[in-house]
């Protein structure tokens, strides 16, 4: 890499969206994350630094702000996946398909009014129905409610717990069915100890049948509603609490399901017989003789096994109450700002509150015998809930809290023994891998920041959280060289609402970008996928409703004027979750949103092929039955293409003959997140994974290469230690070049496929580059030496050799045979897009 000149540009916007609810999954695995701008992540469960992948998005609305999450299990008589269900201000409730990434609406009975008309996505049956052109994309989100608008706002939604009282006692209420703890909040990077706590707890994962589900919505009405959730039915109404004065605005259920609790804008909680539909007592929440008033708001509730009743509320107060009696036990005021969220850990005895003020804090339980009376025998317990301490990772209001449970292979710990190399720089310590295992619970927050961060909920204040996507909704980027725009380099960067066509211009040392064209979509829909032709003359997308191609000229005019034309496509496409060119522009592959790939002859306007994927070769000409693809390549010689799903599974078709030629099944269960084919050697396909594994296949022979072979369970420890997921690769375009540059957020990484791999005592980490973290203070000595990093360096050839990024990067790509582009950003430019947080100032902006 050192051959290697590096050309940084700054120039792309990213402003990524703000997480305003989180939600775990019933075996705590997977994690959704509900995005200000309408779009859900699920986001794949981690024991270790390497791993967390966001696994799916699925675009939403983006006039439909979400409220809240909830994970449903399928019914017993049913098998089926887990429902993803959110609630939203505008008093909406709709479900997410985590599998085929489709929306089908279906008529179900009305419940309560005429305007309660429900809809469904269906998650057994993957089928869909084409669109015409003029479906407007709120038209298609409207087709994925389960519950039309109850005409009042949702704030928050509770999932009945499972009546299985034996399992009860083992798992469960902490993950899933106190339902929310989302909200807001704000952070820094500091964090205070007062307490250590050294208990551990162990998740224990159990089936549980249930035959239906209710669910509790708080509504801006001052009604708590109550719904049935069914595979069959979807949601249909069961019955309406008396309404009070006040909005409700959180919710959550007694452990046996008898009693219901909800907290109002009044400063009231209320306890509900769920039975007889009255209320049982109610609770002011007001400190120092405040009371309850119109300004005292209770956003967040949490029931714990134990009977005990946690809020908390606009006055930063967390609160802990009797639930049988409705009598203070304890308040904690740490907080300056409202508290928006709580979460605990499944043994349930800690409890974390996150606010307004950034702050992320723990209580836990501490239970001390005292004796009564004065007489050393007689003694009693005294329960009580303890600050430990809090944590300020993010910079903006934090909304959001959920505990999370990592099912996935546990990290190596570390070799006392391992033989300790001399550097010139200690390297940064990955702190996560020492707490993050298997049985270790993790809390997970989420805040306008559009960050997500991890932390030990055993050993909270002992290790530093761990930022597990640097690079929130980053745009993506093409880049084409040797265009037949002189052989200039053309960028194409998407956005969510439009494409930008760059000029990359290379001035000396500066890299520059001139836009020659931008696209939008129609409407508020959102684009989905993109791809540009090699010639850089042709680039199209596909929003939720059809694709589009466009054609770039040159104006007869100007020299630098360009005009946008589009180019006519056969009538039915679907709309493509994935979109590639052949290597010679003359085909367009779009990967459809029904399962099938669809090969478009672009000068004809013609569909010349549809593959069906299967896994199966000797039984063809069957249905679609897998996954959605979700990433394509193509080899140079247009002879390949390979395609692969959301889960990792890749299937290669002989674009030649027109037929599927080889199945490769997901590798060690891990998701793919890169991959390619060498612009010299067509027959070889390379993916990276996210376990950060490196994979060569040779496609002829249907097998591992021969470099894989040898060395895939061998790589360096430093290289499987490579901070953050591999996002993207790039080749070398060098005649005799057998090298790959990988890259993630944080780093690069040169591989030569052509060296053998030499021992790890051989292999030092590069010392001339050291870790550091995102937005940290940039000093005079720091930007020398940032200077020096762009120089060459004496040349030693050796493999792996790696390049640490000061800022997130974006994307790496090859502008020449002796340079690279490298689009950064400033962490900080981008969060001073983000509105002021609330109750602190965020030095720098």
């Amino acid at each position: 890499m050192e051959k290697l000149r590096i050309h940084r540009n700054s120039s792309i916007e990213w402003n990524p969206s703000a997480v305003v609810a989180l939600a775990t999954s019933a075996d705590g695995s997977k994690v959704a994350a509900a995005k200000e701008d309408g779009s859900i992540e699920i986001w794949l469960v981690s024991p270790g630094s390497i791993g967390w992948h966001c696994q799916l998005t699925v675009q939403g609305d983006p006039f439909s702000r979400v409220s809240s999450l909830v994970w449903c299990r399928p019914s017993s008589t049913i098998a089926g996946p887990e429902r993803l269900l959110s609630s939203s201000i505008n008093g909406s409730i709709s479900e997410w398909d985590l599998y085929s990434l489709n929306q089908k609406a279906r008529d179900l009975p009305r419940s309560i009014s005429a305007a309660s008309a429900k809809y469904s996505w269906n998650l057994d049956q993957h089928k869909c129905t084409n669109h015409s052109e003029e479906v407007d994309l709120m038209y298609q989100n409207r087709a994925n409610i389960l519950l039309d608008s109850i005409g009042v706002s949702i704030w928050q939604m509770a999932l009945e717990p499972s009546d299985d009282s034996s399992n009860l006692e083992k798992i469960d209420s902490g993950l899933v069915a106190n339902g929310d703890t989302n909200h807001d909040a704000e952070s820094d990077s500091e964090s205070s100890l007062n307490d250590v706590d050294d208990g551990s707890d162990e998740f224990h994962a159990a089936t549980i049948e249930i035959k239906s589900q209710r669910l509790a919505i708080a509504c801006d009405d001052g009604c708590v509603r109550m719904y049935n959730v069914s595979d069959k039915d979807g949601l249909t109404h069961n019955r309406c609490f008396p309404r009070v004065s006040g909005r409700i605005l959180s919710v959550t259920w007694s452990h046996n399901a008898k009693l219901i609790f909800s907290g109002s804008s009044d400063g009231l909680i209320r306890c509900w017989d769920v039975t007889y539909l009255r209320e049982t007592y109610r609770i002011t929440i007001g400190l120092g003789g405040l009371g309850s008033g119109p300004e005292l708001c209770v956003w967040s509730l949490l029931f714990l096994r134990s009977g005990t009743l946690v809020s908390g509320d606009s006055t930063g107060s967390i609160q802990f109450w009797d639930s049988h009696h409705g009598t203070l036990m304890q308040v904690h005021t740490y907080h300056k700002g409202d508290v928006n969220a709580l979460a605990t850990v499944p043994t349930q005895n800690r409890v974390f509150s996150a606010g307004s003020d950034g702050q992320v804090v723990l209580y836990r339980l501490s239970t001390d015998m005292i004796s009564s009376d004065k007489e050393e025998l007689s003694k009693e317990q005294l329960v009580r809930w303890v600050y430990v301490g809090y944590i300020r990772a993010h910079t903006h209001d934090v909304r959001a809290l959920a505990m999370a449970m990592p099912i996935s292979r546990e990290d190596p710990l570390p070799d006392e023994k391992m033989l300790k190399l001399r550097r010139q720089e200690k390297p940064v310590s990955f702190s996560y891998c020492k707490w993050a295992r298997l049985g270790v619970p993790m809390l997970i927050s989420g805040g306008d920041d559009a960050k997500l961060f991890a932390y030990p909920a055993t050993e909270f204040t002992q290790f530093s959280p761990h930022n597990i996507c640097p690079t929130p909704q980053r745009p993506l980027i093409k880049l084409v060289n040797t265009t037949v725009l002189r052989g200039a380099s053309v960028m194409l960067v998407q956005f969510p609402g439009w494409l930008d066509v760059l000029h990359v211009k290379l001035d000396g040392t500066v890299l520059g970008t001139q836009l020659l064209a931008r696209i939008k979509s129609k409407g508020s829909r959102k684009i989905i996928s993109s791809a540009m032709s090699n010639s850089g003359m042709l680039f199209a997308y596909s929003d939720q409703v059809k694709p589009c191609l466009f054609e770039l000229k040159q104006h007869k005019v100007g020299k630098n004027k360009w005009t946008i034309g589009k180019v006519q496509l056969p009538k039915g496409l679907p709309y493509a979750h994935s979109m590639v060119f052949s290597p010679d522009s003359t085909l367009l592959i779009l990967a459809g949103h029904d399962r099938k790939i669809y090969i478009v002859d672009i000068k004809g306007s013609e569909l010349v092929h549809t593959f069906v994927p299967q896994r199966k070769l000797d039984v063809m000409n069957l249905p679609p039955s897998e996954p959605p693809i979700t990433r394509m390549f193509t080899s140079a010689d247009g002879q390949w293409l390979a395609a692969i799903n959301c889960f990792g599974d890749i299937y290669v078709f002989n674009l030649e003959i027109d037929r599927q030629h080889w199945f490769i099944s997901r590798l060690n269960d891990a998701s793919v997140t890169a991959g390619g084919f060498p612009p010299r050697n067509s027959n070889v396909l390379v993916v990276t994974t996210s376990c950060n594994e490196v994979f060569v296949f040779d496609l002829e022979a249907k097998q591992l290469g021969e470099w894989s072979k040898r060395h895939s369970c061998h790589l360096p420890r430093r290289f499987q230690e490579f901070p953050g997921e591999i996002i993207g690769l790039s080749f070398l375009p060098f005649s005799f070049s057998t090298s790959v540059i990988v890259y993630s957020a944080s780093a690069m990484c040169s591989i030569d496929f052509g060296m053998p791999i030499e021992r790890e005592d051989e292999l030092p980490f590069d010392s001339n580059v050291p870790l550091e973290s995102h937005g940290s203070s940039r000093t005079t000595g720091a930007k020398q030496k940032r200077k020096h990093l762009d120089q060459p360096r004496p040349h030693t050839k050796k493999n792996f050799d790696f390049f640490v990024f000061r800022d997130p990067a974006l994307f790496v790509g090859q502008l020449s045979e002796n340079s690279l582009v490298l689009i950064e950003k400033q962490w900080m430019e981008v969060v001073r897009n983000f509105d002021a947080p609330v109750d602190r100032h965020i030095f720098g902006t």
